[in-house]
């Protein structure tokens, strides 16, 4: 069975929200794609919300969500009970973020990140395991924090 990804983009990162998909599709992933389905104007937060609820429901594992920024989709992804988003805008960030914070949602910049540097980026963010230890015991924190909304 393939591994499931969620993803979705404003019309922003419309162009590279497709290109990835084609990448993750190669790679031997099932694709859930929550829109943006054109370039026609739309907003970031509809959708960063499907993408981010597909995670933090369970019935998905990680996701991908892709603006202008990646700002406005690591905030609206954040307001769920679970999720991790981060903005990597570079293979150290992703790698960093899955080893430290065990992040579950991938935020992208697709104004300062083109589709090379995404794949790249992509790749290691979905290779790189959670490290534990110390680290384990933040997430869980924050967990727990999140418990107290």
């Amino acid at each position: 069975m393939a591994k499931r990804i969620a993803i979705g983009s404003d019309h922003g990162g419309f162009k590279l929200k497709e290109l990835l998909k084609v990448y993750l599709l190669k790679k031997g992933y099932a694709v859930k794609d929550f829109g943006a389905y054109t370039s026609t104007p739309s907003d970031y937060p509809l959708i960063g919300y499907k993408v981010a609820k597909s995670v933090s429901s369970g019935k998905i594992k990680k996701g991908i969500a892709i603006c202008k920024t990646g700002i406005g989709m690591a905030i609206i992804a954040n307001k769920l009970p679970g999720v991790r988003s981060a903005v990597c805008n570079n293979t150290a960030q992703a790698k960093t973020s899955r080893l430290h914070n065990d992040t579950n949602v991938l935020s992208l910049a697709a104004k300062f990140v083109n589709s090379n540097k995404a794949k790249k980026i992509v790749n290691i963010w979905l290779t790189t395991k959670a490290e534990g230890h110390r680290h384990k015991r933040r997430v869980n924190q924050i967990n727990q924090l999140e418990k107290k909304r």
